[in-house]
C-alpha cells in the first residue's frame, strides 16, 4: 500500500467507524460493511452516509474536546461515539480537515441532517458530525444549529487557508501590520511630547496660583505636593494611553494574518466585552444613583437648615426654652451627625456594589472594628455629653480638675482641653473630668473674670480687723484685681495656735494675666503689706513666741539679687 493510501486509511476509518452501522459484534455482513470497506479505500461521501445507521445504546456523554483548524474553535464535541471518545472524534476531525485543506477543490461546505445529528460535509465528503449528545439540549433542532455555526467557522477557516496560500495577500497584510507599527511610533512621539507640554503647563499655572491660595500670609497647599501629585496624575495618564495605543496596535497587527486573527478578534472582543460590561453597568446603576443623589440632597438641605437655626439660637436671634445658647454648638453637631447616619442608612441599599459580598464584608470588618473599639470611645463621648449639657464646665472658665488648674479651651465630645497659668496647655478625658471633683473659679464672678483666693494664719494677738484691713488693702494693689465686687476676707477656722483668714476676691483686668500670675502677685502683696505692718504671718505651725518677731524690715526689701522698682 502507498503512503497515501495508509494516510487516508487512517484518516477516514474513523469517520466510518463513527457513522458504523452495527456495532462490531454483529456476525453478519450489512450494507453498512460495504460502506466501510470503500472507506479503508478512500473517502466516505454524503450519499454513503445516507445508509448507515447507528444504534442509540453506542453514543454515552464523554469529556469535552474542541475541534481546532487554522486557530479557529469550528465546534465542541460532548459525546463517545461506538467507543470513540470525544477527543479521538475532534483529533479525526481535525486530521480530515486538514487533508481537505491541502487538496484541491470548490470545498464546498454542505449539511446532512440524520436521526442521530447533523453531518458536516465539505465537497460531499465527511468531516465531522454532531450528534444529539454533543449539545446541551440534547435535541435535533440544537445539534442542526451547533452544525450551522461550525459550517460557517469552517468556511471562514477555506477563505483564511486560501488566503494564506496568497503571497500577494500576505505582503499586503505585512505592509499593513508595518504602516500601524509606524502609525504606533507616530503616536507614542506625539504622547511623549503632550505628557511634557501637560507638565510644564501645569507647573507654571500651579507657581501662578498658589501663590494666592493664602489665608492669613500662610500657603494653604504646598507647590512642591502639588506638582508632584499633578506630575503622577499625568504619568497614570500617559501610561494608560500608551497601553491603550498598543493593545489597539497590537489588534491591527494580529488581523491582517489569518493564523492570528482570531487572537486580534479575542483582543477586540475582550475590550469592547469590558467596555461593554461597564456600560450596561453604569446604565443599570443610574437609577439606584439617582435615588441616592436624591436621599444625600434633601439631607444636604436639612443639614443647612438645622445649622442655620442652631448659629442663630447661639447669635440670640431664636430663643427656645429647652436649648441654651452655650450648647447650640454641639447640639448642632449631633443633630448633623445623626442626619447624616440616618441619610446614609437610607441610601446604602442604591449604592453601586452594595450588593456585592466585597462591600458587605467591607462593611462586617468596619462593624466588628467599631464594636470591638467602640466602648471606651462610646464612654467618652457620653461623658463629653453629660458635661456639655449639664453645663459643668464652659469654655474660657478657670476651674481646678483632678487637681490642675487652668482655663478651659475647648469642652471637646472626648477630651477637655486646659491652659495652666505655667502657659502649658493640659488634655484631659471627659470621663476623668466627670468622674473628679471640680472647682469652678468662674461661676460665681460678677460679669468675666476668674475667682483669687488666699489663705493665711495669723496669731491670736492680732486684732482680726487688721487682718481683715490688710488683706483687702493687699489684694486691691494688686494688678487685675477688682473692686466691684469688693474683696471678701473670711475666718475659715479657730485652730488651736492661731486663726485662719481667706481672701477671697475677683480678677477681670483691662489685660488678661494667667490666674498663676495674679496669685503670685497676690501673695507678694500680702507679705509687703504685712512686714510693712510688723505682722508676723504663722505658719506652717506654731510652736511659742520666738524672741524676735519674724519680719522683713523695708530697708532689706530689695537685698540683692532684688531690684527696686524705678
Amino acid at each position: 500500500m502507498s503512503l497515501i493510501g495508509v494516510r487516508r486509511w487512517c484518516v477516514v476509518l474513523p469517520a466510518a467507524l463513527v457513522w458504523m452501522l452495527p456495532l462490531p459484534a454483529r456476525a453478519a455482513p450489512s450494507a453498512s460493511d460495504a460502506v466501510v470497506q470503500k472507506a479503508e479505500g478512500g473517502t466516505i461521501t454524503g450519499k454513503e452516509l445516507e445508509t448507515l445507521k447507528i444504534e442509540s445504546g453506542s453514543i454515552l456523554p464523554s469529556e469535552p474536546a474542541q475541534i481546532r483548524a487554522m486557530n479557529r474553535v469550528v465546534a465542541t464535541l460532548r459525546a463517545s461515539v461506538v467507543g470513540w471518545s470525544a477527543a479521538l472524534r475532534a483529533q479525526r476531525a481535525e486530521a480530515r480537515i486538514m487533508v481537505m485543506l491541502s487538496q484541491d477543490g470548490a470545498h464546498k461546505v454542505t449539511l446532512l441532517d440524520r436521526p442521530e445529528g447533523t453531518a458536516v460535509l465539505v465537497d460531499q465528503n465527511l468531516m465531522f458530525a454532531l450528534v444529539l449528545q454533543d449539545t446541551a439540549e440534547g435535541s435535533a433542532q440544537a445539534a442542526r444549529v451547533q452544525a450551522q455555526l461550525a459550517a460557517s467557522t469552517l468556511e471562514r477557516v477555506i477563505a483564511e487557508r486560501h488566503e494564506s496560500e496568497d503571497l500577494r495577500s500576505m505582503l499586503t497584510s505585512a505592509a499593513v501590520a508595518v504602516l500601524a507599527t509606524l502609525v504606533l511610533a507616530a503616536l507614542l512621539r506625539l504622547l511623549y511630547l503632550a505628557r511634557r507640554r501637560a507638565q510644564a503647563w501645569l507647573a507654571r499655572k500651579t507657581e501662578e496660583h498658589s501663590k494666592q491660595w493664602r489665608l492669613g500670609g500662610i500657603e494653604l497647599f504646598s507647590s512642591q505636593r502639588l506638582l508632584a501629585v499633578e506630575g503622577l496624575v499625568v504619568t497614570l495618564l500617559f501610561w494608560l494611553l500608551v497601553l491603550l495605543l498598543i493593545y489597539q496596535w497590537l489588534g491591527v497587527s494580529l488581523a491582517q494574518f489569518p493564523y492570528t486573527r482570531v487572537w486580534a478578534e479575542q483582543l477586540n472582543g475582550f475590550l469592547f466585552g469590558v467596555l461593554a460590561r461597564f456600560a450596561l453597568a453604569v446604565a443599570g446603576a443610574i437609577p439606584d444613583a439617582f435615588a441616592a443623589t436624591l436621599i444625600f440632597a434633601l439631607a444636604y438641605g436639612a443639614h443647612k437648615l438645622i445649622k442655620r437655626f442652631f448659629i442663630n439660637v447661639r447669635l440670640g436671634i431664636i430663643q427656645v426654652e429647652w436649648l441654651d445658647a452655650d450648647v447650640a454648638p454641639i447640639t448642632s453637631r449631633l443633630c448633623t451627625t445623626a442626619l447624616w447616619l440616618f441619610a446614609l442608612a437610607m441610601a446604602y441599599p442604591y449604592l453601586p456594589g452594595s450588593d456585592t459580598d466585597a462591600f458587605k464584608g467591607l462593611s462586617v470588618l468596619l462593624g466588628l472594628m467599631l464594636s470591638l473599639g467602640a466602648s471606651n470611645l462610646v464612654g467618652q463621648g457620653a461623658s463629653g455629653l453629660i458635661l456639655t449639657y449639664t453645663r459643668a464646665l464652659r469654655a474660657g472658665e478657670f476651674v481646678e480638675v483632678a487637681g490642675h488648674e487652668g482655663t478651659v479651651m475647648t469642652l471637646g465630645v472626648f477630651t477637655t482641653r486646659l491652659r495652666t497659668g505655667m502657659g502649658e496647655e493640659l488634655t484631659i478625658s471627659n470621663s476623668q473630668v466627670l468622674g473628679a471633683v471640680t472647682k469652678n473659679y468662674s461661676r460665681a464672678v460678677k460679669g468675666k473674670g476668674f475667682i483669687v483666693d488666699a489663705t493665711v494664719t495669723i496669731g491670736y494677738d492680732t486684732p482680726w480687723r487688721q487682718v481683715h484691713a490688710m488683706l483687702i488693702e493687699a489684694a486691691l494693689a494688686t494688678p487685675g484685681v477688682v473692686a466691684d465686687p469688693p474683696p471678701r476676707v473670711f475666718q475659715t477656722a479657730l485652730a488651736d495656735y492661731y486663726p485662719e483668714y481667706r481672701l477671697v476676691c475677683q480678677a477681670v483686668p483691662e489685660k488678661p494675666l494667667p490666674r498663676a500670675e495674679v496669685m503670685s502677685l497676690l501673695h507678694a502683696n500680702i507679705q509687703d503689706l504685712f512686714n510693712e505692718h510688723g505682722v508676723q504671718i504663722m505658719s506652717p505651725h506654731y510652736l511659742g513666741d520666738p524672741q524676735t518677731a519674724k519680719l522683713v524690715p523695708r530697708e532689706h526689701w530689695y537685698d540683692p539679687p532684688a531690684k527696686a522698682p524705678e
